[in-house]
Order: structure tokens, then sequence, then C-alpha cells
């Protein structure tokens, strides 16, 4: 049965995560659908809710830089480049990074790298941190949807197959996040 949950429950939504449960929640643009990175069995049911091939990989968001480090392979980032990122952090932007031994290789995908995140949009940091780490965020919809923007579009799409959501605000952007690679610069998603 697909529960709901408001900020004033973000322990309850936190506990269905830490239980394995895939919970949808508002990001800075649009809701995204999230898991244990570290539960493979979670991750696989939120693959099966998006219909999506699992080569393609997700990005982690977290509520501070200490959330997201283990995951960063640090040897391989120049300082004057974790720099620049800590200088956009938190915020709305996602830096693709050398992976640590830590990124699990179903969040990773294909993908050489980790996306991740630190956020400045509150309900999302607030559930990470009572969650106490960081979590998958890809967006809530079937593979080939439009992204969900409303907590009743992402029950629509996915019913009780999905374990709850997080009703609460989107932050104001228009379109999801930019995704650059901290290395290059290069933009990878505008």
């Amino acid at each position: 049965m697909l529960r709901s949950f408001t900020l004033a429950d973000l322990d309850a939504a936190a506990r269905l995560l830490r239980g394995g449960g895939v919970l949808a929640y508002p990001t800075e643009a649009v809701f995204g659908l999230g898991c244990d990175p570290q539960d493979r069995e979670a991750f696989e049911r939120l693959f099966a809710l998006k219909q999506r091939p699992s080569t393609q990989g997700v990005l982690l968001i977290a509520a501070d830089l200490a959330q997201v480090e283990r995951y960063i392979e640090l040897a391989d980032v120049p300082a004057a480049v974790m720099q620049q990122v800590r200088s956009s952090w938190p915020g709305p932007h996602t830096w693709v990074f050398p992976r640590s031994a830590e990124v699990p290789a179903w969040v990773a995908g294909a993908h050489a790298g980790i996306a991740l995140r630190v956020t400045a949009h509150e309900p999302a940091a607030a559930l990470c941190r009572a969650f106490d780490g960081a979590l998958v965020s890809t967006s809530a919809n079937p593979h080939g949807q439009p992204p969900a923007r409303a907590a009743r579009t992402v029950r629509d799409y996915f019913g009780d197959a999905l374990d709850g959501v997080l009703d609460a605000p989107l932050g104001g952007q228009g379109s999801p996040t930019m995704i650059r690679d901290a290395l290059s610069g290069a933009i990878i998603r505008g």
C-alpha cells in the first residue's frame, strides 16, 4: 500500500527507506524516486517501477558533502576541482566524479563515474538528514513519460507498486539540474 508522508513524518519516511522501501520525494524541479543506494533489492524494484534499463545508472542526492564524499575517488580529483564543486554546493548542481569502490556497481550502471548532488532544496535535504546518508535520485516517471511534478502524478504513475511518497513542495527550478563532468567541466545534461 502506498503510504503518504509529510515533512512532519520524515523519520517514518527514513525508516521506510532503511527497511528497503522505494519512496518518491520532491527535488528542485521534479519528484524523484529514491532508495538506499546500498540496497540492491530496493534498487532493482526502483528500476522495475521505472521500466528503465539498469545500464543507465542514477545519481545520488545528499544533504551535505560528508554524505557523498565516500563515493568519490578523491585521489583522482584535483584540489581546485573540489574547491569549485564545494562552492556550488549545496545547490542545483550535479557533478560526475571518478567513483570510489564504495559505489555499488548497480548504482553506476555502465558508467565509469558517479553523479552526485548536494541539494539546497530543503525537503530533499531534510529527507537525506533523516535517512543519515545519500539517496538514489532518479525522476519519478515510467521510462519515456514526463517526470512527475506533483504527488498526485506520482500516485497515478505507480499506485500501490510504490511504497511511499513524501508530499512536499518542489523547488523553483523549471527543469532537472544540469549534470557536469567534474574533471573536464563538460555538460552531460543541460
